[in-house]
């Protein structure tokens, strides 16, 4: 219900005066520093204009609204957006995905474990964080993530389509892990295309020389690698090697896989081979829920058995999941 004129017109007249008489009133006293005392003033006297006009206490609420005097609009607290809308508080942005706490938890893991672990995460909010980032492995098959896009980008530089020869190649390779097929894609793209791959995920530290499995790798740079796919592969064949990425077959969907749930959709690699050290497996991954986005990559070596590897890869990825 709106206010007639001639109270709007008394609201404003009964607001002036009790502000006129703040002012004097602090002209001849202690002044404060800090605007808190002017807003109460106006407030107050907006709230006594109200009274005097006789409106009950949700009319009060909604014609007092109707006044924009600077100090009220203060005084309501932060507002939506651009817009001045008293009493309404901004939303908070949603918490990035892991959280502090949840990182806490994975590294207290890790360093627990035993044997060699590493980790990397890219946030929901494009954040790398993680735990012995840095540290190179060997990559095992991990890296056939990246010899996937390095074919992609070879096809599409020459204008090749992906005929039925070669997706057959990739898809033995990327969702059986076929190493065989792996040397037929390696001989054509060879250390060039990886490091070109490199290149365009923003890898820092990837090496290789001679051969996909003696590739080196780090958590860190696995995690940039899954969380720029759509830099390393070419907008073309962007959605086929996603399609491959989550057609990982079921005797090797673990880790973070298992740490995911139906909650997530995961596109991933892992590998897994014997070491001076022990065992090693590794695996990486993007994950999307609705519009969070992001990307984890856990590295093992010197562990008792590839079982002890993947449960180490999956409990780091449980703690990362976790929510609070």
């Amino acid at each position: 219900m709106s206010a007639p004129d001639s109270d709007l017109t008394e609201i404003e007249r009964i607001w002036r005066e009790s502000s006129e008489r703040s002012r004097e009133r602090r002209a001849h006293g202690p002044v404060r520093s800090g605007r808190r005392p002017r807003l109460l003033a106006g407030c107050a006297g907006l709230a006594f204009a109200a009274a005097a006009l006789g409106l009950s206490g949700q009319e009060r609420q909604t014609r007092v609204g109707v006044v924009t005097a600077p100090a009220v609009v203060a005084a309501a607290g932060p507002t939506v957006g651009t817009g001045r809308v008293a009493g309404v508080r901004a939303e908070s942005p949603p918490p990035a995905t892991p959280s502090r706490a949840a990182l806490r938890r994975a590294r207290a893991y890790a360093r627990r474990a035993g044997g060699l672990v590493s980790f990397a995460v890219v946030d929901s909010e494009g954040r790398l964080r993680g735990r012995a980032r840095n540290r190179q492995f060997v990559s095992a098959s991990v890296v056939k993530a990246m010899l996937l896009a390095g074919e992609l980008r070879r096809l599409r530089g020459v204008g090749a389509p992906i005929d039925p020869a070669t997706d057959e190649t990739l898809r033995a390779m990327v969702t059986e892990s076929d190493n065989d097929a792996a040397d037929a894609v390696y001989w054509r793209v060879g250390d060039e295309g990886l490091h070109e791959v490199a290149k365009s995920a923003r890898m820092k530290r990837f090496a290789v020389d001679g051969y996909w499995a003696n590739a080196m790798v780090t958590a860190a740079d696995m995690a940039r690698f899954f969380s720029r796919l759509g830099s390393a592969v070419p907008k073309p064949h962007r959605r086929y090697a996603r399609r491959l990425l989550a057609s990982i077959t079921p005797s090797q969907r673990w880790g973070i896989v298992d740490a995911a749930g139906r909650r997530w959709t995961v596109r991933f690699k892992g590998g897994w081979r014997q070491t001076g050290l022990g065992s090693l497996v590794h695996q990486a991954a993007e994950l999307r829920h609705g519009d969070v986005q992001l990307s984890i990559a856990v590295l093992t070596d010197a562990q008792p058995s590839q079982e002890r590897g993947i449960e180490i890869v999956r409990g780091v990825a449980a703690r990362l999941l976790a929510r609070g």
